[in-house]
């Protein structure tokens, strides 16, 4: 944005700060634009033109730009709901009886989520430092899969080598299956997930190359962030 555009935005802001009908306005336009951001980058994903989600809402591109001043502020937003619903789903595999079945049963269901939105596919393998609640839910979901993990290795079903940041590897994975076959070929993440659980299990003894440190995993999720198209 131009410094001029920067201090009209600015003058937005003080006039909806100091009337609640321009605040209750602006709640709206700002509910309005991650509801449209949520259905295009499902059905898009994160490279559209931010000037597509802005018609898409009905609003201008400045008005955007008030709400979220950066491409990573809106994504951020858009799918803040879905990193709830994937720590949910690290929470609920927590509670089946058996933990290998809920870790299987984990796997299936975030790769799911990944297949049903394009967006979120690549969003699981970004980081967001600044968006506070997302990566509080990040968070949430990670040391509810870090206590996943021992228990299917306690239970005997999980191999002993398994560590979180294979994970990432697995949804990094799977975003680029999802990605390359959606349009000619939407279940073969399905058939990949499967092949990755069969490794998994601790029936597959052969050692693995050394895993990568969690430093080294979260430099490659910013550095994904920031090579993807638009994610400036």
């Amino acid at each position: 944005m131009t410094s001029k555009a920067r201090s009209t935005s600015a003058d937005a802001d003080q006039a909806e700060a100091a009337s609640p009908a321009l605040r209750a306005d602006a709640e709206r336009n700002r509910q309005r634009l991650i509801t449209a951001a949520r259905e295009v980058f499902a059905e898009r994903g994160l490279d559209v033109p931010i000037e597509d989600i802005a018609r898409h809402a009905g609003v201008g591109v400045a008005t955007l730009y008030r709400r979220f001043p950066t491409r990573a502020d809106l994504i951020a937003g858009a799918f803040e709901a879905k990193m709830a619903a994937y720590a949910d789903a690290v929470a609920d595999a927590l509670v089946k009886p058996d933990p290998w079945m809920g870790f299987c049963d984990y796997l299936q269901r975030v790769c799911a989520m990944q297949a049903g939105d394009r967006g979120f596919a690549n969003v699981l393998t970004m980081t967001f430092p600044t968006a506070k609640r997302f990566e509080a839910e990040r968070d949430r979901a990670y040391y509810s899969l870090v206590e996943l993990i021992g228990r299917a290795k306690a239970a005997g079903k999980l191999r002993t080598d398994f560590s979180p940041e294979d994970i990432i590897m697995l949804l990094m994975a799977n975003a680029g299956v999802v990605t390359a076959t959606a349009d000619a070929a939407p279940d073969v993440w399905r058939r990949f997930v499967a092949y990755m659980i069969q490794a998994f299990s601790v029936t597959n003894p052969a050692p693995l190359p050394p895993q990568a440190t969690p430093t080294a995993m979260y430099r490659a999720l910013m550095r994904l962030r920031h090579t993807k198209p638009g994610a400036s």
